[in-house]
C-alpha cells in the first residue's frame, strides 16, 4: 500500500528571484574572465566609409594642381596636359572633378554666386580666361583640346564637366566681363561639338536673370557660331534635340520671342543657316497641325467648303509660304485615301479621289510659284508611292482640268523646274500632255 507523497514546490516569485542571482553571478564571471585578442591585425576600413568620412578641401586640390603645373609655361600646351595627366594618378579627380574644371575655366574655385573664392590664393596663370584678346576660335581651341585629351584619359570627368560645371558657369555669366564670357562661350561650343559636353548645359541660360537685356541670346550666339567652325547645321541640330533644347525662344526676353525676332537675331550675327533651320522646324510643326486638322475634317465629313475656310483661318493665326501650304493640303488630302488591296484598282481610284477634292486645293493655287510647288510635291509623292506612279499625267490632266495648275506651270515644271525624284521617267511620261499644251497654246497666239 503506496502511501502519498506532497511536494512543496516554491512559488513562482522565488524561482525567478533564484534565477536572476544566479544568472548576474555567471555574467560577472564572463566579464572577469580576459577576452581573446588578435594581435598584430590590422582590421580594414572598406574605401567607401574612408571617402565618407574624408574632408572635402577643394583648396587643398587646388594648391596642388598648382603644385604641378608650377614649372610649366602656360603657353605649352602639350607641357600642361602630360601635367594634368599625370596630376591624375596621385589626385582625386573625380572627387574635385568641379574644382578641377574651374582651375581650367577660370583659373580659380567659385563660391556659391560665381565670385572667386577669396582666401588669398592666386590664379593659375593657366586657364581658358587667359586666352588672347580679341577672342580667336583657334585660339580657345588649344585650352579646350587640354580638356579633351584629359577626358579621355580620365572619362569619368565628362560627367561632371556636362552635368555641372558648364551650367553653373552658364548660370554666372552676368558676372563675367564680355571678353571673358565670350572665352567661356567659345570653349563651351567647341565641347559640345567635339562630344564632350550635351547641350543640356545651355537650360541653365533661360534663367530670368539671364535672358533679360540678350544676355542669353548673345551667348548662345558665341556657342553656336564656334560649334559651326566643326560642324554642320545638322549635327548641331541633333545635339540641341538630345540635350533637350527645343525652343530657342526660350533664350530672349519674353517681350521678344517671336520668330522675326529671333530670325533678325541670328542672320545680323552671321548665322542664317540657324535662322533658315529654325523656320523651317516651325514650318514643319505648323504644316503638321494642317495635315492633322484636314484629316479630322474629311473623317468628319465636313463640307469642303468648311474644310477651305478653316485652313484660311489658321493660315491668318500662323502663316505658312504658300508653297508650303498647298504641299501639306496635298499630304493631308491624298493620306486620307484608303487604298484597294488590288494594284490594278488603285489608278482609277486616285484619279477619282483627286477629282473630288480638287476644290479644297484651288483656292490655295494662287501663283506659278504655288502650281509649281503643288506640281513637284505630286511628282515626289508618285515616285515614293508606286502604286499611282504610271498615273501622274492623268493626275496632272486633272488638276489641270479643275484649274489647280496652268498649261504655264506645266511647261515650265518640265522643261527646268522638275524635282530630281525619278526625273527621267516622269518627264518621257508627260512629254504627250506637254506637246499638246505647246500647240494648244500656239494656235491660241495665232488666233489673236
Amino acid at each position: 500500500m503506496r502511501s502519498d507523497v506532497q511536494v512543496c514546490l516554491p512559488p513562482p516569485l522565488v524561482l525567478f528571484h533564484i534565477f536572476r542571482e544566479r544568472r548576474n553571478l555567471w555574467m560577472s564571471q564572463q566579464s572577469a574572465a580576459a577576452k581573446p585578442s588578435l594581435q598584430g591585425v590590422r582590421i580594414k576600413a572598406r574605401k567607401g566609409a574612408v571617402k565618407a568620412q574624408a574632408k572635402h578641401e577643394p583648396d587643398v586640390f587646388r594648391d596642388q594642381i598648382f603644385k604641378h603645373l608650377e614649372n610649366v609655361l602656360p603657353s605649352d600646351f602639350e607641357a600642361v596636359t602630360n601635367k594634368l595627366v599625370q596630376a591624375g594618378s596621385t589626385l582625386e579627380f573625380l572627387k574635385y572633378a568641379d574644382a578641377l574644371f574651374e582651375i581650367l575655366f577660370v583659373g580659380g574655385l567659385l563660391q556659391p554666386g560665381g565670385q572667386y573664392v577669396d582666401d588669398g590664393a592666386p590664379l593659375s596663370p593657366f586657364s581658358v580666361l587667359n586666352a588672347k584678346e580679341p577672342v580667336e576660335v583657334a585660339d580657345v581651341k588649344q585650352y579646350v583640346e587640354v580638356m579633351n585629351k584629359l577626358i579621355r584619359r580620365y572619362k569619368y570627368l565628362q560627367r561632371p564637366l556636362e552635368q555641372s560645371t558648364l551650367p553653373n558657369l552658364f548660370q554666372y555669366m552676368n558676372r563675367w566681363p564680355e571678353q571673358q564670357r565670350e572665352k567661356i562661350a567659345v570653349a563651351a561650343g567647341l565641347l559640345m561639338a567635339q562630344g564632350l559636353a550635351s547641350a543640356s548645359c545651355l537650360q541653365s541660360l533661360t534663367k530670368d536673370h539671364l535672358v533679360k537685356n540678350d544676355l542669353s541670346a548673345n551667348v548662345i550666339v558665341l556657342v553656336f557660331r564656334s560649334y559651326l567652325t566643326i560642324q554642320s547645321m545638322e549635327h548641331l541640330a541633333a545635339t540641341l534635340k538630345r540635350g533637350g533644347v527645343r525652343d530657342l525662344l526660350a533664350f530672349f526676353p519674353e517681350n521678344k520671342r517671336d520668330d522675326k525676332t529671333l530670325d533678325e537675331h541670328f542672320r545680323k550675327a552671321g548665322l542664317p543657316q540657324v535662322a533658315e533651320w529654325w523656320t523651317k522646324r516651325q514650318y514643319a510643326s505648323l504644316k503638321e497641325n494642317v495635315v492633322k486638322r484636314l484629316k479630322e475634317m474629311l473623317n468628319n465629313g465636313d463640307a469642303h467648303g468648311d474644310i477651305v475656310n478653316t485652313i484660311k483661318e489658321m493660315q491668318e493665326e500662323q502663316p505658312l509660304p504658300d508653297t508650303e501650304l498647298v504641299s501639306c493640303i496635298w499630304q493631308g488630302l491624298i493620306s486620307s485615301v484608303e487604298w484597294s488591296a488590288r494594284q490594278d484598282q488603285n489608278e482609277a481610284l486616285a484619279l477619282r479621289e483627286i477629282t473630288n477634292f480638287a476644290d479644297i486645293l484651288e483656292p490655295f493655287c494662287n501663283g506659278p510659284k504655288t502650281e509649281v510647288a503643288l506640281i513637284n510635291t505630286v511628282q515626289v509623292y508618285c515616285y515614293e508611292d508606286t502604286r499611282i506612279i504610271k498615273a501622274f499625267p492623268q493626275i496632272l490632266k486633272v488638276l489641270y482640268n479643275k484649274d489647280c495648275i496652268s498649261d504655264q506651270a506645266i511647261i515650265y515644271w518640265h522643261q527646268k523646274g522638275s524635282k530630281p525624284q525619278g526625273r527621267q521617267h516622269f518627264l518621257q511620261a508627260t512629254a504627250p500632255l506637254v506637246k499638246f499644251l505647246q500647240e494648244q497654246e500656239s494656235e491660241d497666239e495665232d488666233e489673236e
